[in-house]
């Protein structure tokens, strides 16, 4: 009779419990969970209860408990319920003793408790059982592997804190806000006859460009610090060049009265940040029109290519005997300011206008024109609202000319802000140099209309 009731019973139990490499995933992920565990709270003076003996068998526990009642659940529950009694127990005993022993948290080499990660850890070694028996095996792995990571990263995570600052939480906050909350209810449907664009793509192109400004933003601020002037110059470059060419002016004419060994870096550095625009240009165009991105490759490359080694050049000027501020970096700043985002998205919508009404009132060619003077503003609105516009295959070559001939207007600007701000003494090479860059996008300009 007992073997007959048996049989039964194992075959109502889910097919999960009875696949050995489950039940082993199961062991070796709570062993090693306990094993942080363990290593984690070795130094307390009151012991928390979990280790590489506790944590298996709460594992166990938790798959046996869930699969004897798979549908309802209610054994699994009444463990954890059971669990959570016993921690409750421990935890109020550990306050106890620090309210009693209240200097003993501030002698050398005790530690007293660790917050409620005792009580967290003991409830993750538990669910790791019917996690395992139901989910993919990738799963419990994650969640053991971040539950590792986050117990013996305390130090490190409360110093990552206090780095970050609530500054940089209101950024973050903002970029949230620019991609999950108002790009959803911005509507996908065009609101004239100018131009097919939608506010849903200058919302979506607002949200690349911060993306990507943002991105640059973050590695400039928690890793160029350690990296030097020209690592942030590049990474400048992918935020804004503009903006990157005129701190770097202003700091070469303050360089130009100091210590000359800092020049042929600060020149450099400028150059090497319009070279990334290039780049920059490619990735934001490659996002919304390959084919677009495929006409225009050839030529920002080769000219992301001449930047690099006029770069060089100025690099190798440089005397390491002299001294100079070649490891000083630029200070980052906040890519994500709302005011900036509806700016961006004002002049977005006013070029894709004037782009469509030229285009439909003054021919194709007048583009070019608009291109010349967006050049002056901002690179980025044009580029996008060509990139998104529907002007067709036969267009691509006009499209591609029109955004070169952005890039070396903006070229010239800079050039100017170089002698502005740095002077003539100072500003002369890089603003030659950003010249040359700027006849050859023009060059770019003929042999993509087949005009060479």
């Amino acid at each position: 009779m007992e073997e007959q009731s048996a049989v039964p019973f194992l075959a109502e139990l889910p097919e999960a419990l009875l696949e050995p490499e489950r039940l082993l995933v199961l062991l070796g992920l709570s062993f090693f969970l306990g094993l942080a565990f363990e290593e984690y709270f070795g130094a307390r003076r009151l012991k928390a209860p979990g280790g590489v003996r506790t944590f298996p068998l709460l594992a166990l526990s938790g798959a046996l408990l869930y699969a004897l009642m798979p549908e309802t659940a209610l054994l699994f529950l009444g463990g954890l319920v059971v669990l959570g009694a016993w921690l409750s127990i421990w935890y109020w005993h550990r306050l106890a003793i620090q309210l009693a022993e209240p200097r003993i948290e501030h002698e050398p080499g005790i530690r007293l408790d660790g917050g409620i990660m005792a009580l967290v850890g003991n409830l993750i070694a538990y669910l790791l059982g019917p996690v395992t028996l139901t989910q993919p095996l990738w799963v419990p792995v994650a969640i053991a592997v971040a539950a590792v990571l986050l117990t013996g990263a305390r130090e490190r995570l409360h110093a990552f804190a206090e780095t970050v600052g609530g500054g940089e939480l209101a950024t973050l906050a903002k970029f949230l806000i620019i991609i999950g909350i108002v790009l959803p209810l911005v509507p996908d449907e065009p609101v004239t006859d100018i131009t097919s664009i939608t506010p849903y793509q200058v919302w979506l192109a607002v949200v690349v460009v911060s993306t990507l400004s943002y991105a640059s933003y973050i590695v400039q601020r928690f890793v160029a610090p350690r990296r030097g002037l020209l690592y942030s110059a590049a990474l400048g470059g992918l935020y804004s060049s503009t903006a990157t060419t005129v701190v770097l002016s202003r700091r070469a004419r303050l360089a130009g009265s100091g210590a000359a060994g800092a020049m042929p870096a600060l020149h450099t550095a400028i150059v090497l940040s319009t070279s990334v625009m290039f780049l920059r240009i490619l990735i934001v165009v490659a996002i919304f029109n390959v084919d677009l991105a495929s006409a225009l490759a050839p030529s920002l490359l080769a000219l992301l290519a001449v930047g690099l080694v006029i770069a060089a050049a100025l690099y190798w000027r440089k005397d390491d005997a002299q001294p100079g501020s070649a490891d000083e970096v630029l200070p980052p700043s906040n890519p994500l300011e709302i005011q900036t985002a509806v700016i961006f998205a004002l002049l977005f919508i006013t070029l894709s206008l004037a782009v469509g009404w030229a285009n439909a009132n003054l021919g194709e060619e007048s583009l070019f024109a608009l291109a010349a003077l967006a050049g002056i503003t901002d690179v980025d609105p044009l580029v996008l609202s060509i990139a998104q516009a529907a002007h067709g295959p036969a267009a691509l070559s006009l499209d591609a000319a029109a955004i070169l001939i952005a890039a070396s207007s903006n070229n010239v600007l800079k050039g100017v802000y170089i002698l502005t701000f740095a002077g003539r003494g100072a500003g002369a090479v890089p603003a030659l140099a950003l010249l040359v860059l700027a006849a050859g996008g023009i060059a770019a300009v003929f042999a993509t209309l087949g005009l060479a």
